[in-house]
C-alpha cells in the first residue's frame, strides 16, 4: 500500500543545509511555519523519537498541515497571518531584562 501523504515543504527561500556549530536555531516564518536548523531531537507527547528525515525541517503552525507536525504548505491555501517576532514582549524577557539592569 503506497502512501499519498504529501512530502513536508520548507519555504522556497529556506537553504536546507544545517547551520555551522552546536546548537538548534527557530525561527518563525511570517505566515508560515517554524524552521528548525542544526542538531535536534524530535519526539511526541510520549517521548517516542519522530524522524525528521532531514538536517532542516518546517514545522506547522497554522495547525491544517496533513503531515503534522511538519508543515505541508497548507498555510498558504488557508490565509494564515502570523508575524515572524512577537507582538509584545514576554514577561519574562522583560523580567530577565529588569533583573540585568539593577545589576549594572
Amino acid at each position: 500500500m503506497s502512501s499519498s501523504l504529501p512530502e513536508p515543504e520548507l519555504p522556497e527561500d529556506v537553504d536546507d543545509a544545517p547551520l555551522d556549530g552546536p546548537g538548534t536555531t527557530i525561527t518563525p516564518y511570517r505566515d508560515g511555519p517554524l524552521i528548525v536548523r542544526g542538531d535536534f531531537r524530535l519526539v511526541d507527547q510520549d517521548g517516542v523519537e519522530i524522524d525528521p528525515g532531514r538536517a532542516t525541517i518546517a514545522l506547522c503552525r497554522c495547525g491544517k498541515s496533513g503531515i503534522k507536525p511538519f508543515c505541508d504548505g497548507s498555510h498558504k491555501r488557508s490565509g494564515f497571518s502570523a508575524p515572524s517576532t512577537p507582538s509584545r514582549p514576554r514577561p519574562a524577557a522583560r523580567l530577565l531584562r529588569e533583573a540585568s539592569e539593577e545589576d549594572d
